[in-house]
């Protein structure tokens, strides 16, 4: 298995190329680098394999549209090299990015993904909690409260930051 730590600024070109040959484009590359270099990447993770970085998981702020305290995440981009994937490596990391918003005092983590992957996790639909993304995802709009009250008086849209926009995701 693979060895997971905090990312760091010189991990970037090893994190961008994780990306490119995960999802075969720029997307989640270029959006990888510009939340680092926005300073709005708090939780970003890489796993290691005999020193070579072989997945990475970022986790970034967003908005919400009522109640917004700044201590919800979104988990976005996570990307595992095509020769390390099916290992359970992704799923290693992302556990410990959850543990990570955990530690750091997040309330809430917010996902757009397949709700049978990240139901392992304990997402649900976050429409079940009046709230909703920009890209009107249905159940693939998933959340995660980290305690009792995750969500609280969380209600209505939930924005990624501004860099996915420009990103095109």
């Amino acid at each position: 298995m693979a060895d997971i730590r905090p990312a760091t600024l010189d991990d970037l070109d090893a994190i961008a190329a994780v990306h490119r040959a995960a999802f075969g484009r720029e997307t989640e590359a270029n959006l990888t680098i510009a939340l680092h270099k926005a300073g709005r990447a708090p939780i970003s993770l890489v796993a290691e394999d005999d020193g070579t970085v072989v997945a990475h998981v970022l986790f970034s702020p967003v908005t919400i549209e009522q109640g917004d305290d700044g201590k919800a995440l979104g988990l976005a981009p996570v990307a595992v090299l095509p020769d390390y994937q099916r290992q359970g490596i992704g799923h290693a990391l992302i556990e410990e990015g959850i543990g990570a918003c955990f530690v750091a005092d997040a309330r809430a983590i917010f996902v757009l993904g397949s709700p049978v992957y990240y139901s392992r996790f304990g997402f649900s639909k976050a429409s079940a909690h009046a709230l909703h993304d920009a890209y009107e995802s249905g159940n693939a709009f998933q959340v995660l409260p980290l305690t009792v009250d995750g969500l609280g008086d969380y209600r209505g849209r939930v924005d990624y930051a501004p860099e996915f926009a420009a990103a095109g995701t």
